[in-house]
Protein backbone atom coordinates (compact mmCIF):
# COMPACT_ATOMS: atom_id res chain seq x y z
CA UNK A 1 0.00 0.00 0.00
CA UNK A 2 2.67 2.84 1.04
CA UNK A 3 4.61 1.64 -2.20
CA UNK A 4 1.99 2.14 -4.18
CA UNK A 5 1.38 5.87 -2.57
CA UNK A 6 4.89 6.45 -2.70
CA UNK A 7 4.41 5.64 -6.55
CA UNK A 8 1.72 7.74 -7.53
CA UNK A 9 3.21 10.90 -5.48
CA UNK A 10 6.43 10.35 -7.51
CA UNK A 11 4.25 10.30 -11.06
CA UNK A 12 2.60 13.03 -9.69
CA UNK A 13 4.92 15.29 -9.04
CA UNK A 14 6.95 14.46 -12.33
CA UNK A 15 3.76 15.34 -14.30
CA UNK A 16 3.19 18.78 -12.36
CA UNK A 17 6.89 19.76 -12.70
CA UNK A 18 6.58 19.19 -16.47
CA UNK A 19 6.21 22.05 -18.85
CA UNK A 20 5.00 19.99 -21.77
CA UNK A 21 1.17 20.07 -20.65
CA UNK A 22 0.76 16.70 -23.05
CA UNK A 23 -3.00 15.08 -24.20
CA UNK A 24 -2.05 12.67 -21.54
CA UNK A 25 -0.95 14.40 -18.56
CA UNK A 26 -1.87 17.72 -16.77
CA UNK A 27 -4.17 20.06 -18.73
CA UNK A 28 -2.29 23.50 -18.88
CA UNK A 29 -4.55 26.69 -18.45
CA UNK A 30 -3.42 30.22 -18.52
CA UNK A 31 -5.83 32.80 -17.57
CA UNK A 32 -5.53 36.42 -18.69
CA UNK A 33 -4.91 38.96 -15.51
CA UNK A 34 -2.99 38.15 -12.83
CA UNK A 35 -1.91 35.46 -10.89
CA UNK A 36 -5.21 33.54 -9.30
CA UNK A 37 -5.93 33.25 -5.76
CA UNK A 38 -8.37 31.55 -3.49
CA UNK A 39 -9.97 34.85 -2.17
CA UNK A 40 -13.42 35.50 -0.03
CA UNK A 41 -15.59 36.90 -2.54
CA UNK A 42 -17.81 38.62 0.33
CA UNK A 43 -14.28 41.02 1.37
CA UNK A 44 -12.77 41.55 -2.38
CA UNK A 45 -13.63 41.30 -5.86
CA UNK A 46 -12.69 38.21 -7.74
CA UNK A 47 -10.47 39.08 -10.51
CA UNK A 48 -10.82 36.28 -13.62
CA UNK A 49 -8.12 33.73 -12.69
CA UNK A 50 -9.47 34.47 -8.46
CA UNK A 51 -13.14 33.14 -10.27
CA UNK A 52 -11.92 30.53 -11.57
CA UNK A 53 -9.69 28.91 -9.08
CA UNK A 54 -12.47 29.20 -6.15
CA UNK A 55 -15.29 28.03 -8.48
CA UNK A 56 -12.77 24.76 -8.78
CA UNK A 57 -11.37 24.28 -5.46
CA UNK A 58 -14.49 26.04 -3.69
CA UNK A 59 -17.67 25.14 -4.86
CA UNK A 60 -20.59 26.40 -3.63
CA UNK A 61 -24.41 24.40 -3.04
CA UNK A 62 -24.35 24.19 -6.66
CA UNK A 63 -22.66 25.26 -9.45
CA UNK A 64 -22.36 25.69 -13.16
CA UNK A 65 -21.54 22.75 -15.67
CA UNK A 66 -19.80 22.96 -18.90
CA UNK A 67 -23.00 24.19 -20.99
CA UNK A 68 -23.39 27.34 -17.85
CA UNK A 69 -26.10 24.76 -16.46
CA UNK A 70 -26.50 24.06 -12.91
CA UNK A 71 -25.19 21.03 -11.58
CA UNK A 72 -24.91 20.03 -7.94
CA UNK A 73 -22.21 21.53 -5.85
CA UNK A 74 -22.04 20.93 -2.24
CA UNK A 75 -25.95 19.76 -2.50
CA UNK A 76 -26.66 16.63 -4.11
CA UNK A 77 -29.98 17.35 -5.08
CA UNK A 78 -32.63 19.92 -4.01
CA UNK A 79 -36.18 20.92 -4.38
CA UNK A 80 -37.90 24.53 -5.24
CA UNK A 81 -41.54 25.08 -3.94
CA UNK A 82 -44.49 25.65 -5.97
CA UNK A 83 -44.54 29.15 -4.81
CA UNK A 84 -41.04 29.69 -5.38
CA UNK A 85 -39.95 30.53 -2.16
CA UNK A 86 -38.72 27.56 -0.74
CA UNK A 87 -35.54 26.32 -1.82
CA UNK A 88 -34.38 23.42 -0.04
CA UNK A 89 -30.78 21.71 -0.51
CA UNK A 90 -29.41 18.43 0.81
CA UNK A 91 -25.94 18.72 1.63
CA UNK A 92 -23.16 15.87 0.30
CA UNK A 93 -21.71 14.02 3.63
CA UNK A 94 -18.46 14.05 2.18
CA UNK A 95 -18.50 17.21 1.70
CA UNK A 96 -16.78 18.69 4.81
CA UNK A 97 -19.81 20.79 5.42
CA UNK A 98 -22.90 20.20 7.60
CA UNK A 99 -26.09 21.97 7.33
CA UNK A 100 -25.46 24.45 10.02
CA UNK A 101 -22.21 25.43 8.51
CA UNK A 102 -23.35 26.27 5.14
CA UNK A 103 -26.33 28.16 6.32
CA UNK A 104 -23.86 30.49 8.49
CA UNK A 105 -21.76 31.33 5.77
CA UNK A 106 -24.43 31.54 3.20
CA UNK A 107 -25.82 34.00 5.71
CA UNK A 108 -22.48 36.19 6.01
CA UNK A 109 -22.39 36.92 2.06
CA UNK A 110 -25.83 38.83 2.89
CA UNK A 111 -24.85 40.18 6.22
CA UNK A 112 -23.96 44.08 7.45
CA UNK A 113 -20.74 43.64 6.53
CA UNK A 114 -20.58 41.76 3.02
CA UNK A 115 -18.92 43.21 0.21
CA UNK A 116 -20.09 40.57 -1.73
CA UNK A 117 -20.87 42.06 -5.61
CA UNK A 118 -23.89 39.83 -5.22
CA UNK A 119 -25.45 40.81 -2.29
CA UNK A 120 -27.39 43.46 -3.91
CA UNK A 121 -29.28 40.62 -6.12
CA UNK A 122 -30.23 38.98 -2.55
CA UNK A 123 -32.17 40.94 -1.30
CA UNK A 124 -35.39 38.65 -1.61
CA UNK A 125 -33.80 36.11 0.99
CA UNK A 126 -35.83 36.14 4.03
CA UNK A 127 -34.17 33.24 6.11
CA UNK A 128 -31.85 30.74 5.64
CA UNK A 129 -31.86 27.84 8.07
CA UNK A 130 -30.78 24.45 8.65
CA UNK A 131 -33.37 22.09 8.75
CA UNK A 132 -31.77 18.66 9.98
CA UNK A 133 -27.37 18.62 9.93
CA UNK A 134 -28.19 17.73 6.62
CA UNK A 135 -30.57 20.02 4.70
CA UNK A 136 -30.37 23.66 4.26
CA UNK A 137 -33.38 25.96 3.72
CA UNK A 138 -33.32 29.06 1.78
CA UNK A 139 -36.72 31.09 2.16
CA UNK A 140 -37.43 34.04 0.16
CA UNK A 141 -39.84 36.98 0.42
CA UNK A 142 -40.81 36.92 -3.22
CA UNK A 143 -40.43 34.41 -5.72
CA UNK A 144 -36.69 34.55 -7.90
CA UNK A 145 -36.97 32.69 -11.47
CA UNK A 146 -33.27 32.72 -11.92
CA UNK A 147 -32.09 32.74 -8.13
CA UNK A 148 -30.00 28.98 -8.77
CA UNK A 149 -28.14 31.21 -10.80
CA UNK A 150 -26.96 33.41 -8.45
CA UNK A 151 -26.46 30.48 -6.22
CA UNK A 152 -24.03 28.84 -9.01
CA UNK A 153 -21.61 32.10 -9.33
CA UNK A 154 -18.19 31.58 -8.00
CA UNK A 155 -19.03 34.10 -5.76
CA UNK A 156 -21.19 32.02 -3.65
CA UNK A 157 -18.48 29.99 -2.95
CA UNK A 158 -18.24 27.82 0.21
CA UNK A 159 -14.61 28.41 1.56
CA UNK A 160 -12.86 26.58 4.34
CA UNK A 161 -9.40 28.01 4.06
CA UNK A 162 -8.00 31.02 2.02
CA UNK A 163 -4.64 28.35 1.02
CA UNK A 164 -6.54 25.56 0.30
CA UNK A 165 -10.11 26.33 -0.58
CA UNK A 166 -13.78 24.26 0.19
CA UNK A 167 -15.14 20.73 -1.46
CA UNK A 168 -13.41 20.95 -4.57
CA UNK A 169 -14.29 19.29 -7.38
CA UNK A 170 -10.39 20.01 -7.19
CA UNK A 171 -7.83 20.48 -4.77
CA UNK A 172 -4.45 21.99 -4.92
CA UNK A 173 -1.87 19.60 -5.11
CA UNK A 174 1.90 21.50 -5.86
CA UNK A 175 2.59 24.72 -6.56
CA UNK A 176 5.50 26.66 -8.83
CA UNK A 177 6.73 29.31 -10.15
CA UNK A 178 3.20 30.94 -11.11
CA UNK A 179 1.50 28.37 -11.31
CA UNK A 180 -0.76 25.96 -9.15
CA UNK A 181 -1.46 22.74 -10.23
CA UNK A 182 -5.26 21.45 -9.29
CA UNK A 183 -6.12 17.36 -8.62
CA UNK A 184 -8.97 15.56 -8.29
CA UNK A 185 -10.29 16.07 -5.02
CA UNK A 186 -10.85 12.28 -3.43
CA UNK A 187 -9.67 8.78 -5.25
CA UNK A 188 -11.69 5.96 -5.36
CA UNK A 189 -10.49 4.00 -2.65
CA UNK A 190 -12.43 0.38 -3.85
CA UNK A 191 -9.78 0.83 -7.32
CA UNK A 192 -6.69 0.67 -8.17
CA UNK A 193 -5.65 4.55 -8.65
CA UNK A 194 -3.76 4.72 -11.90
CA UNK A 195 -0.90 7.44 -12.02
CA UNK A 196 -1.71 8.56 -15.18
CA UNK A 197 -5.05 9.16 -15.39
CA UNK A 198 -4.97 10.77 -11.75
CA UNK A 199 -2.71 12.50 -14.12
CA UNK A 200 -5.23 13.50 -16.83
CA UNK A 201 -7.38 14.69 -14.47
CA UNK A 202 -5.06 17.19 -13.25
CA UNK A 203 -4.87 21.29 -14.36
CA UNK A 204 -1.90 23.44 -13.82
CA UNK A 205 -3.05 26.85 -13.77
CA UNK A 206 -1.82 30.16 -13.88
CA UNK A 207 -2.84 33.87 -14.95
CA UNK A 208 -0.25 35.50 -17.37
CA UNK A 209 -0.82 38.80 -19.34
CA UNK A 210 -2.96 38.03 -22.73
CA UNK A 211 0.28 38.32 -25.40
CA UNK A 212 2.43 35.57 -23.18
CA UNK A 213 -1.03 33.31 -22.44
CA UNK A 214 -1.31 33.53 -26.66
CA UNK A 215 2.49 32.19 -27.10
CA UNK A 216 2.42 29.74 -24.49
CA UNK A 217 -1.05 28.45 -26.46
CA UNK A 218 0.64 28.60 -30.13
CA UNK A 219 3.97 27.00 -28.83
CA UNK A 220 1.76 24.01 -27.42
CA UNK A 221 2.66 24.64 -23.82
CA UNK A 222 -0.90 25.53 -22.94
CA UNK A 223 -4.41 23.87 -24.33
CA UNK A 224 -6.89 26.47 -22.97
CA UNK A 225 -6.49 30.18 -22.39
CA UNK A 226 -9.54 31.56 -20.84
CA UNK A 227 -11.02 34.68 -19.76
CA UNK A 228 -9.77 36.99 -23.19
CA UNK A 229 -12.17 40.10 -23.50
CA UNK A 230 -12.11 42.96 -26.46
CA UNK A 231 -8.99 44.75 -25.60
CA UNK A 232 -6.64 41.86 -26.15
CA UNK A 233 -8.34 40.25 -29.20
CA UNK A 234 -6.33 41.66 -31.87
CA UNK A 235 -3.58 39.59 -29.77
CA UNK A 236 -5.32 36.19 -30.16
CA UNK A 237 -5.66 37.13 -33.64
CA UNK A 238 -2.31 37.70 -34.68
CA UNK A 239 -1.33 34.49 -33.80
CA UNK A 240 -3.43 33.20 -36.65
CA UNK A 241 -4.74 29.92 -35.19
CA UNK A 242 -5.79 27.00 -36.69
CA UNK A 243 -10.12 26.97 -37.09
CA UNK A 244 -12.12 26.22 -34.40
CA UNK A 245 -9.30 27.57 -32.40
CA UNK A 246 -10.18 31.16 -31.15
CA UNK A 247 -13.96 30.57 -29.53
CA UNK A 248 -16.51 33.27 -28.83
CA UNK A 249 -19.38 33.33 -25.35
CA UNK A 250 -22.62 34.26 -26.19
CA UNK A 251 -22.77 36.22 -22.79
CA UNK A 252 -24.69 39.24 -21.96
CA UNK A 253 -23.84 42.18 -19.56
CA UNK A 254 -22.73 45.71 -19.46
CA UNK A 255 -20.08 46.90 -22.12
CA UNK A 256 -20.45 50.58 -22.27
CA UNK A 257 -19.63 54.52 -20.57
CA UNK A 258 -20.72 55.03 -17.31
CA UNK A 259 -20.92 58.74 -16.31
CA UNK A 260 -18.39 58.95 -13.21
CA UNK A 261 -17.77 62.36 -12.94
CA UNK A 262 -20.98 65.02 -13.13
CA UNK A 263 -18.56 68.48 -12.12
CA UNK A 264 -18.66 69.71 -15.42
CA UNK A 265 -19.94 68.92 -18.92
CA UNK A 266 -21.45 65.73 -18.21
CA UNK A 267 -23.90 67.02 -15.66
CA UNK A 268 -26.44 67.74 -18.19
CA UNK A 269 -28.25 65.03 -18.95
CA UNK A 270 -28.52 66.64 -22.65
CA UNK A 271 -25.17 66.61 -23.16
CA UNK A 272 -25.46 62.69 -22.08
CA UNK A 273 -27.57 61.78 -24.37
CA UNK A 274 -25.89 63.88 -27.42
CA UNK A 275 -22.72 61.90 -26.51
CA UNK A 276 -24.77 58.48 -26.84
CA UNK A 277 -26.21 59.42 -30.10
CA UNK A 278 -23.30 60.24 -31.83
CA UNK A 279 -21.74 56.98 -31.70
CA UNK A 280 -21.87 54.12 -34.90
CA UNK A 281 -22.47 51.43 -33.02
CA UNK A 282 -23.74 48.99 -36.09
CA UNK A 283 -19.57 49.95 -37.60
CA UNK A 284 -18.15 49.51 -34.01
CA UNK A 285 -19.43 45.86 -33.92
CA UNK A 286 -18.61 45.38 -37.62
CA UNK A 287 -14.69 46.33 -37.20
CA UNK A 288 -14.01 43.97 -34.38
CA UNK A 289 -15.53 41.07 -36.50
CA UNK A 290 -17.17 38.92 -34.46
CA UNK A 291 -19.89 36.74 -35.26
CA UNK A 292 -22.75 37.00 -33.17
CA UNK A 293 -21.47 39.89 -31.05
CA UNK A 294 -24.25 43.12 -31.20
CA UNK A 295 -24.37 46.35 -30.56
CA UNK A 296 -26.89 47.48 -27.48
CA UNK A 297 -28.60 50.47 -27.27
CA UNK A 298 -30.60 49.70 -24.24
CA UNK A 299 -29.16 49.07 -20.21
CA UNK A 300 -30.57 45.61 -20.63
CA UNK A 301 -31.06 43.50 -23.03
CA UNK A 302 -34.41 42.41 -24.78
CA UNK A 303 -35.85 39.03 -23.04
CA UNK A 304 -35.12 39.32 -19.52
CA UNK A 305 -38.28 37.69 -17.52
CA UNK A 306 -38.56 40.67 -15.38
CA UNK A 307 -37.64 43.58 -17.62
CA UNK A 308 -38.87 41.53 -21.18
CA UNK A 309 -38.89 45.06 -23.67
CA UNK A 310 -36.11 47.65 -22.30
CA UNK A 311 -37.33 51.17 -22.51
CA UNK A 312 -35.03 52.67 -25.85
CA UNK A 313 -33.85 56.28 -26.20
CA UNK A 314 -36.15 58.39 -28.52
CA UNK A 315 -33.81 58.54 -30.77
CA UNK A 316 -32.83 54.82 -31.66
CA UNK A 317 -35.01 54.87 -35.17
CA UNK A 318 -33.46 57.77 -36.02
CA UNK A 319 -30.43 57.75 -39.10
CA UNK A 320 -27.03 58.30 -37.80
CA UNK A 321 -26.69 61.67 -39.53
CA UNK A 322 -29.71 63.40 -38.47
CA UNK A 323 -28.73 61.95 -35.11
CA UNK A 324 -25.44 63.67 -35.00
CA UNK A 325 -26.99 67.33 -36.45
CA UNK A 326 -29.53 66.48 -33.66
CA UNK A 327 -26.55 66.78 -31.01
CA UNK A 328 -24.99 69.67 -32.35
CA UNK A 329 -28.13 71.74 -32.45
CA UNK A 330 -28.52 70.40 -28.46
CA UNK A 331 -24.78 71.40 -27.10
CA UNK A 332 -25.07 74.91 -29.93
CA UNK A 333 -27.33 76.28 -26.62
CA UNK A 334 -25.25 75.48 -23.49
CA UNK A 335 -21.54 76.09 -22.63
CA UNK A 336 -18.54 74.96 -25.01
CA UNK A 337 -17.48 71.57 -24.11
CA UNK A 338 -14.07 70.63 -22.41
CA UNK A 339 -12.01 67.81 -23.30
CA UNK A 340 -14.06 64.19 -22.23
CA UNK A 341 -11.63 62.46 -20.30
CA UNK A 342 -12.73 58.29 -20.93
CA UNK A 343 -10.94 55.59 -18.60
CA UNK A 344 -9.95 52.44 -20.91
CA UNK A 345 -8.33 49.64 -20.35
CA UNK A 346 -4.66 48.77 -22.06
CA UNK A 347 -4.38 46.94 -24.95
CA UNK A 348 -5.08 47.26 -29.39
CA UNK A 349 -8.86 46.65 -29.33
CA UNK A 350 -9.19 49.21 -26.18
CA UNK A 351 -7.33 51.69 -28.41
CA UNK A 352 -9.69 50.63 -31.80
CA UNK A 353 -12.86 51.44 -29.28
CA UNK A 354 -11.35 54.51 -27.97
CA UNK A 355 -10.70 55.74 -31.86
CA UNK A 356 -14.05 55.33 -32.82
CA UNK A 357 -15.52 56.61 -30.06
CA UNK A 358 -13.38 59.92 -30.22
CA UNK A 359 -14.41 60.30 -34.15
CA UNK A 360 -17.83 60.07 -33.73
CA UNK A 361 -18.16 62.86 -30.68
CA UNK A 362 -15.69 64.58 -32.95
CA UNK A 363 -18.34 64.77 -35.91
CA UNK A 364 -20.24 66.92 -32.98
CA UNK A 365 -17.75 69.46 -31.86
CA UNK A 366 -16.53 66.94 -28.75
CA UNK A 367 -13.22 66.16 -27.92
CA UNK A 368 -11.81 63.18 -25.97
CA UNK A 369 -8.82 61.92 -24.50
CA UNK A 370 -7.81 58.71 -22.96
CA UNK A 371 -6.86 57.83 -19.41
CA UNK A 372 -5.85 54.54 -17.37
CA UNK A 373 -7.96 52.82 -16.03
CA UNK A 374 -7.66 54.28 -12.48
CA UNK A 375 -7.37 57.85 -13.42
CA UNK A 376 -9.23 60.48 -12.76
CA UNK A 377 -12.19 60.60 -15.85
CA UNK A 378 -15.78 61.81 -16.90
CA UNK A 379 -16.47 58.41 -18.44
CA UNK A 380 -15.90 55.14 -17.68
CA UNK A 381 -15.54 51.64 -19.45
CA UNK A 382 -17.87 48.89 -17.76
CA UNK A 383 -17.26 45.34 -19.22
CA UNK A 384 -18.85 42.99 -16.76
CA UNK A 385 -20.81 39.67 -18.06
CA UNK A 386 -24.49 40.22 -16.44
CA UNK A 387 -24.41 37.04 -13.57
CA UNK A 388 -27.90 35.92 -14.04
CA UNK A 389 -30.83 36.43 -16.51
CA UNK A 390 -32.85 39.20 -14.70
CA UNK A 391 -33.04 42.87 -15.99
CA UNK A 392 -33.07 43.57 -11.97
CA UNK A 393 -29.16 43.40 -12.05
CA UNK A 394 -28.67 45.81 -14.36
CA UNK A 395 -30.91 48.70 -13.60
CA UNK A 396 -29.33 48.38 -9.98
CA UNK A 397 -25.89 49.08 -11.25
CA UNK A 398 -26.91 52.70 -11.24
CA UNK A 399 -28.36 53.02 -8.15
CA UNK A 400 -27.85 56.62 -6.07
CA UNK A 401 -25.19 54.43 -3.90
CA UNK A 402 -22.95 53.57 -6.61
CA UNK A 403 -23.53 55.66 -9.24
CA UNK A 404 -22.92 59.70 -9.55
CA UNK A 405 -25.84 59.80 -12.04
CA UNK A 406 -28.89 58.39 -10.40
CA UNK A 407 -32.57 59.09 -9.56
CA UNK A 408 -34.16 58.81 -5.72
CA UNK A 409 -37.47 57.60 -7.42
CA UNK A 410 -35.57 54.87 -9.80
CA UNK A 411 -34.42 53.78 -6.32
CA UNK A 412 -37.71 53.36 -5.19
CA UNK A 413 -38.89 51.94 -7.68
CA UNK A 414 -36.02 49.10 -7.27
CA UNK A 415 -36.55 48.74 -3.44
CA UNK A 416 -40.74 48.18 -4.65
CA UNK A 417 -39.48 45.45 -7.00
CA UNK A 418 -37.38 43.85 -3.91
CA UNK A 419 -40.51 43.70 -2.19
CA UNK A 420 -43.08 43.01 -5.29
CA UNK A 421 -45.34 40.29 -3.67
CA UNK A 422 -45.97 38.84 -7.66
CA UNK A 423 -43.94 38.53 -10.43
CA UNK A 424 -46.40 40.91 -12.22
CA UNK A 425 -45.81 43.91 -9.39
CA UNK A 426 -42.00 43.31 -9.78
CA UNK A 427 -41.78 43.77 -13.79
CA UNK A 428 -43.95 46.22 -13.97
CA UNK A 429 -41.79 48.55 -10.84
CA UNK A 430 -39.06 47.69 -12.80
CA UNK A 431 -40.09 48.64 -16.80
CA UNK A 432 -40.78 51.71 -14.56
CA UNK A 433 -37.64 52.25 -13.06
CA UNK A 434 -35.90 51.28 -16.51
CA UNK A 435 -37.64 54.20 -18.20
CA UNK A 436 -36.72 56.79 -15.49
CA UNK A 437 -33.02 55.84 -16.24
CA UNK A 438 -33.03 56.08 -20.04
CA UNK A 439 -34.32 59.62 -19.32
CA UNK A 440 -30.97 60.44 -17.42
CA UNK A 441 -28.83 58.46 -18.92
CA UNK A 442 -26.84 57.19 -16.60
CA UNK A 443 -25.19 54.95 -19.49
CA UNK A 444 -24.05 55.14 -22.43
CA UNK A 445 -24.47 51.32 -23.77
CA UNK A 446 -22.31 50.27 -26.84
CA UNK A 447 -22.99 46.64 -27.61
CA UNK A 448 -22.74 43.38 -25.09
CA UNK A 449 -19.45 41.97 -23.26
CA UNK A 450 -17.10 40.31 -25.57
CA UNK A 451 -15.19 37.11 -24.02
CA UNK A 452 -12.96 34.96 -25.97
CA UNK A 453 -11.21 31.56 -25.17
CA UNK A 454 -8.41 29.49 -27.32
CA UNK A 455 -8.75 25.64 -26.97
CA UNK A 456 -6.63 23.27 -28.69
CA UNK A 457 -8.92 19.98 -30.53
CA UNK A 458 -7.89 17.80 -27.74
CA UNK A 459 -10.61 19.71 -24.84
CA UNK A 460 -13.56 18.10 -26.51
CA UNK A 461 -15.70 19.18 -23.54
CA UNK A 462 -15.68 22.66 -24.05
CA UNK A 463 -18.42 24.54 -24.83
CA UNK A 464 -19.52 27.69 -25.59
CA UNK A 465 -22.64 29.42 -23.27
CA UNK A 466 -24.33 32.02 -22.15
CA UNK A 467 -22.81 32.44 -18.67
CA UNK A 468 -19.18 32.13 -19.95
CA UNK A 469 -18.65 29.29 -17.57
CA UNK A 470 -15.65 27.41 -17.98
CA UNK A 471 -15.27 25.25 -15.12
CA UNK A 472 -11.63 23.64 -15.07
CA UNK A 473 -12.84 20.17 -14.30
CA UNK A 474 -15.08 20.42 -17.24
CA UNK A 475 -12.67 21.49 -20.08
CA UNK A 476 -12.42 17.84 -21.24
CA UNK A 477 -14.51 14.42 -21.07
CA UNK A 478 -13.63 11.70 -18.17
CA UNK A 479 -13.60 11.65 -14.69
CA UNK A 480 -13.79 15.00 -12.66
Amino acid sequence: MMKRQIAIALFLATAGCSGSGGHDGPLDVSVIGDPPAIVDPSQKTLRTGDAALVAATAQGLIRFDASGQIEPGVAIRWDVSDDGLYYTFRIDGESGFDAAGVARRLREMIGRTSNNPLKPMLGAIDEIIAVTPEVVEIRLTAPRPNFLQLLAQPEMALIKSRSTGGSGPLKIDGRGPGWLLLGPLSIDNDEEPNPADIARQQVRLRGDRAAMAVVRFREGTAQAVLGGRFQDLAIARAAQMPANTLRFDPVSGLFGLAVSDTSGFLGSAENRRALSMAIDRDRLVATFAVKGWRPAVTIAPAGMADLPAPATPDWVDTPLQQRRAIAVNALATGAPPARIRVAMPEGPGARLLFAFLRSGWASIGVDAVAVGPRDKADLRLIDQVAPADTGAWYLRQFQCNRAPVCSETVDALLEQARTAATLPERNLALAEADARLVQITPFIPLAMPLRWSLVTSTLNNFKENPRGAHPLNHLRRGKR
